[in-house]
């Protein structure tokens, strides 16, 4: 018979497994197109019916949601291996910081060496800040998050409401020449189909692994350092949040059925239409550059967290729903080995889609490309639970696990559990 404890833990792994799964519905695109096509899609991926519904649900419901899933279990396990650490007297704060440590070196190899849309570096640098705040009450942690998400937001949020505006001044029939030619310019840094970046994307992608190589250390190597300033706010908001759940019990049988169905519901009921809304103004507006990078940075981001939110309160009303599944047993394994699976994703779709493998980038329309999320589920489902009968922790979890203690971790799994 299952322990509550073992009962909390698989509730964790499973929405961990949930999100590291989750991400990829995203993540593909930036796999399989240019960059821009990320934000735009009119830049890359076609715009036929297929394409723009898929582009639609994701919009709707999985873009900066799945990341901010990712970084809320992030703060969650932090909060859970400093308690640990601390109950076992091996001192919170040294084995905290070594694992941040050997999280920061996997992240850099992950950006340089396979794909610069690495967060497992932006999540160690955010990921030392969480010792500072690990004896914070639920509400102070809640409250802090808020001012963050809150500043977050304002910034971005300005930013391209300026743009917004001058936009409407410089395509006005009475614009200046001059206010013309800086609008121009000013457009020419967003996302567009004649950007310069696309054609400089498809032939450094569709290049042997050198050629990929130099391109990432000529176009993208700051790219660790850009995304701490574009995204930190909104990371590190959610990893605070990740900690409140995780000490209010939300992912450790801390709330009944009815409080998280509760939870899920108002959620829901707040995010939903607003997303909706934010959806179809950016559909409307004929996917102008400015509205989409607006709402991708900035003006989106209250809702977001709060379908986030509701996301993570769904997943565990079905974990705990179909506890004894077979299927949420495997999405559990697949949430242990999360940082294995989420590293061999990369290394599996670069292959894919790189010139050194497939070279399908960039040959793969925006639907299309969803067939190869589904068969790297199916593979995660698959490998992950065999895996975890056989040895104590993934690949890589071993790998990190043995770098922060700089010692080799037992692997094999004999009578013991992984702590």
């Amino acid at each position: 018979m299952a322990t509550a404890a073992t009962e909390r833990f698989a509730t964790l792994d499973a929405t961990r497994g949930a999100a590291v799964m989750g991400i990829l519905l995203i993540n593909i695109i930036s796999f399989s197109m240019p960059e821009q096509a990320y934000v735009s899609p009119r830049v890359w991926g076609g715009l036929d019916l297929p394409d723009i519904v898929v582009w639609t649900i994701n919009q709707l419901f999985f873009e900066g949601r799945m990341r901010g899933l990712f970084a809320l279990l992030f703060g969650a396990s932090a909060m859970l291996v400093m308690a640990r650490a601390e109950a076992k007297s091996e001192g919170a704060a040294r084995v905290h910081l070594s694992r941040m440590a050997a999280l920061a070196l996997f992240g850099l190899a992950h950006c340089y060496l396979v794909w610069e849309g690495d967060v497992l570096f932006h999540y160690a640098v955010l990921g030392c800040l969480l010792l500072l705040v690990r004896g914070w009450s639920v509400k102070a942690l809640v409250r802090a998050a808020i001012v963050l998400l809150a500043l977050h937001t304002l910034y971005w949020g300005v930013q391209f409401a300026g743009a917004l505006y001058f936009q409407s001044i410089a395509t006005a029939p009475d614009a200046t020449a001059e206010m013309v030619r800086q609008y121009q310019a000013m457009m020419r840094g967003f996302p567009g189909p004649d950007s310069p970046t696309i054609a400089r994307d498809l032939a450094g992608y569709r290049g042997d692994y050198a050629t990929v190589l130099d391109y990432r250390l000529e176009h993208r190597a700051t790219i660790p350092v850009q995304l701490l300033f574009i995204l930190g706010g909104e990371t590190l908001g959610y990893m605070l949040l990740g900690m409140a759940l995780m000490k209010s019990g939300l992912f450790t049988g801390g709330w009944d059925r009815a409080r998280v169905r509760r939870f899920m519901i108002v959620c829901y009921a707040v995010s939903l239409p607003a997303m909706a809304a934010i959806t179809l103004w950016q559909i409307a507006s004929g996917f102008d550059p400015i509205v989409l990078m607006g709402v991708f940075l900035g003006w989106s981001i209250p809702f977001r967290v709060v379908m986030t939110l509701a996301h993570a309160a769904l997943i565990v009303l079905l974990v705990t729903r179909f506890s004894e599944s077979a299927i949420v047993a495997r999405i559990a394994a697949a949430g242990r080995m999360a940082f294995t699976n989420y590293l061999m994703t990369s290394i599996v779709m670069t292959t894919i889609f790189y010139g050194y493998g497939l070279g399908l980038f960039g040959h793969v329309g925006r639907a299309e490309v969803y067939l190869f999320v589904f068969a790297m589920w199916a593979l995660m489902l698959a490998w992950s639970k065999p895996w975890l009968d056989r040895f104590v922790y993934g690949p890589f979890e071993w790998a990190w696990r043995s770098l922060a203690r700089l010692r080799p971790q037992p692997m094999r799994r004999t009578n013991h559990l992984a702590s």
